[in-house]
């Protein structure tokens, strides 16, 4: 399953992504992709979310499908596409997070991802709810975001008791 959201966002971002201009949108695709591997760090024995394999080797090799290709590629498909106005920018927005949300519900349902630590799906809900805000707000003023980012990670971490020694347990 997680290969196939790989693929299907290659595909997507093949068709529908402003491709040529992907360099304008590749400091937000960094953006996701090091949110993501610091995520793995920071929770490294005391994760959140685990993504189950189907037949990948294991969860890092899983984990790094999505950091490097699924999320990096919907950042580039969601900031090319964005729409103009603000109606239809919040059209635009609750899309993507309906997109998101959808998929994480079929991949709990079908078991290739499980919540442990305080974490369930209705908290990815929300983050999924800030999470686009914040790549537009990255893509338009980076260093606002990243300060935002902080804090929420701060907040996060300390609301859900996630040890600071690298997540030893």
């Amino acid at each position: 399953m997680h290969i196939a959201i790989a693929l299907f966002t290659i595909f997507s971002a093949w068709r529908w992504a402003d491709r040529k201009n992907w360099r304008n949108y590749h400091p937000t695709m960094l953006f996701i992709t090091s949110g993501g591997l610091l995520y793995e760090f920071l929770t490294k024995n005391h994760s959140l979310w685990v993504f189950h394999p189907d037949f990948l080797y294991n969860q890092s090799l899983v984990v790094l499908i999505y950091a490097v290709i699924t999320m990096p590629l919907c950042v580039l498909i969601f900031l090319s596409c964005y729409p103009k106005t603000w109606t239809k920018q919040v059209v635009f927005l609750l899309l993507w997070i309906s997109i998101f949300v959808s998929t994480e519900g079929i991949l709990e349902l079908c078991g290739r991802i499980s919540y442990q630590h305080g974490w369930s799906f209705w908290h990815s809900v929300l983050f999924d709810i800030m999470m686009f805000p914040m790549l537009r707000l990255h893509h338009l003023k980076p260093i606002r975001a990243y300060i935002i980012s902080i804090i929420i990670i701060v907040i996060l971490m300390v609301w859900l008791k996630v040890p600071l020694d690298g997540g030893a347990t």
